[in-house]
């Protein structure tokens, strides 16, 4: 429980660091860790990781090529293309992209990588505007959040699925942290054992706005929905947008040949999804407290 309460705090970072200090003075304190190297490793079945030290990034390896799931910063895009070399793997193999959310600490290499690739693009429906447009939402000419534009090439719902060879993700919609926030889904071999794995999207508040002129309409409704969704959810691993969502370099450290994959964890979404909505709750408290003195 300790861990998890750690990693709240860090992914709360946002939220309060951005009341204390200047955006810029934030992004100045977290880019080392952000844009620092991680060492690329095979993390379970079909799936690698290849993001920085604070920003996860993923490839899925199919029969007919790489699924790339999410970037980094803009400046990581040379970083993210040397790791996936590193596993063996060919950058130029990249067929399809998926994204979790619209902001540029997840999209900042996707203009390059797809111009590079010609891979598909895809993303939660809400979030095309966001993505096309290089924006943060409700915070559109803010230049610290900007990133390359896009162009989406498919959009998804709730429960759609795109399919690379012998691999296929189910589409999550779990709105919040932004408009078309999607988490994905899909089965890995595990040994002998099959696996369901979450890319859970994310669920902190972090630059949003709840009330008051709100990030977008209807957003603590999106957030209290997501959290009721997902902690519902049953599945075997828990990965998300940064390492400290599943405490991925401790499990890493205790990864050995022949050994239980420690990535395996039963439970810990529902566990993880509860500290959020309880930090929700904190957040929401504290903004509509700061609204009233107004």
């Amino acid at each position: 429980m300790k861990k998890l309460t750690a990693a709240l705090c860090a992914l709360a970072l946002f939220a309060t660091g951005a009341q204390a200090q200047t955006l810029k003075d934030f992004l100045a304190a977290v880019m080392q860790k952000w844009t620092a190297p991680f060492e690329p490793f095979q993390l379970i079945g079909n799936i690698y990781y290849v993001g920085t030290e604070g920003i996860a990034v993923y490839v899925i390896r199919t029969s007919q090529g790489l699924i790339l799931m999410d970037t980094a910063m803009p400046q990581s895009t040379g970083t993210i293309k040397d790791s996936i070399t590193k596993l063996g793997f060919k950058v130029a193999d990249i067929k399809m992209i998926l994204n979790s959310h619209a902001h540029i600490d997840h999209t900042g290499g996707f203009a390059e990588l797809k111009k590079e690739t010609g891979a598909q693009l895809v993303a939660g429906e809400r979030d095309k505007p966001l993505l096309e447009g290089g924006y943060y939402p409700g915070d559109e000419k803010n230049e610290d959040l900007a990133f390359p534009p896009v162009k989406v090439d498919r959009v998804v719902k709730e429960g759609d699925t795109v399919t690379l060879g012998d691999t296929t993700l189910i589409a999550h919609a779990t709105p919040g942290h932004s408009p078309g926030c999607t988490s994905w889904e899909m089965i890995v071999k595990d040994a002998d054992q099959s696996r369901k794995v979450l890319f859970f999207c994310s669920g902190t508040v972090a630059l949003n706005r709840l009330v008051g002129q709100p990030t977008y309409p209807g957003i603590i409704e999106d957030y209290r929905a997501t959290y009721a969704k997902v902690k519902a959810m049953k599945v075997d691993v828990l990965l998300g947008p940064h390492p400290e969502v599943y405490g991925m370099q401790a499990k890493r450290a205790q990864m050995k040949d022949g050994a239980p994959n420690p990535f395996v964890k039963p439970g810990e979404l529902a566990t993880y999804a509860s500290g959020l909505s309880e930090e929700f709750d904190k957040q929401l408290a504290k903004q509509t407290a700061a609204l009233e003195k107004k």
